[in-house]
């Protein structure tokens, strides 16, 4: 059974997926959800290959953008900003009963934008996993609103 934080990625993910054109190749109803887990991309084009990543988040209004947005798993995202790879980023803010959508290009981001969350706990579930979520003030500057 998903959690309610699985069950908003899932509504961000499938809206992208329906409302969207592939970025890239501009083609129609190809955009694909990756698999769970699958590190720093959620989205693919299965016609030419595009990946990008969709963060959902749930706020009262949805007019302003977040100071900060949960991330995923810190090593693989370091390890790919290392290499000088970002991927474009799809931000959608979610209330009872409207959505926004924005969008980051790749080449518009920075290591800087990236910020590490301190490991869990020793007691943690995950214990020593390291996360980081989006500084939103820096995202915000270089985003743009979609819908």
């Amino acid at each position: 059974m998903a959690t309610d934080k699985q069950k908003l990625g899932d509504f961000g993910e499938e809206l992208i997926k329906k409302k969207f054109d592939c970025p890239k190749c501009k083609r129609t109803k190809t955009l694909k959800k990756l698999p769970p887990n699958f590190k720093c991309a959620d989205i693919i084009c299965d016609f030419c290959g595009y990946l990008a990543q969709v963060k959902t988040k749930t706020v009262t209004d949805i007019e302003k953008f977040p100071s900060k947005i949960l991330g995923a798993a810190w090593q693989p995202q370091k390890d790919r900003m290392d290499a000088g790879i970002y991927f474009p980023l799809f931000v959608v803010l979610k209330n009872k009963n409207k959505h926004s959508v924005f969008y980051l290009s790749s080449d518009l981001q920075t290591e800087a934008m990236f910020i590490k969350r301190k490991p869990l706990s020793s007691s943690a579930k995950r214990a020593g996993w390291q996360g980081y979520y989006f500084d939103g003030t820096l995202l915000e500057k270089f985003i743009s609103r979609l819908i």
